[in-house]
């Protein structure tokens, strides 16, 4: 596929980033990163044209269209106790349809996405801020720090706490 329009433009962001690198001007560290940020969205835009071809998953939910309304509500607000039937009344579709179509697509069922989702973010905030376990669970919709840490482990093996120690090269915490 040398001569498709895709083609043309990796070509050309690749062709830009050597420019830069080899030129050395003021500024090319800059432009080299953005470059490199345009070749990342570009790959991912030829990777989403083929998303009939991949397997069930997030990559492939993010290209459905039909589930794309629930998706862009559990990321814009994933502290909500967001219910099966306003997702599915989001993308038009009855509630049994849009369960089917989501799994189908994500590999998983929409209400799991949301905690595989908050997890995502959870392990974001315990890696780079130094919020307090009890703040991270409140802002990710969770009623009591137990309840958070419940989930966090069921879904990674150790608790937020444990998490959190381990990045830090501790191994105090169970």
């Amino acid at each position: 596929r040398a001569a498709s329009p895709q083609a043309a433009i990796f070509r050309w962001l690749l062709d830009r980033l050597i420019e830069e690198r080899d030129a050395g001007q003021p500024g090319a560290q800059l432009a080299s990163a953005q470059l490199t940020q345009l070749l990342f969205i570009e790959i991912l835009r030829s990777h989403l044209d083929r998303a009939s071809l991949m397997p069930a998953g997030w990559l492939k939910a993010l290209a459905e269209p039909r589930i794309a309304p629930a998706l862009r509500l559990m990321h814009g607000d994933p502290a909500r106790a967001w219910h099966l039937e306003e997702l599915a009344k989001a993308c038009a579709m009855s509630r049994t349809s849009f369960a089917v179509h989501f799994r189908t697509v994500a590999g998983v069922a929409p209400l799991a996405y949301l905690t595989e989702w908050r997890m995502r973010l959870a392990e974001r905030a315990l890696r780079e801020e130094r919020t307090p376990v009890a703040v991270v669970a409140r802002t990710l919709g969770y009623t009591s720090e137990s309840a958070f840490s419940n989930a966090f482990k069921r879904v990674n093996g150790k608790s937020p706490m444990a998490y959190r120690a381990l990045l830090n090269g501790r191994k105090d915490f169970g």
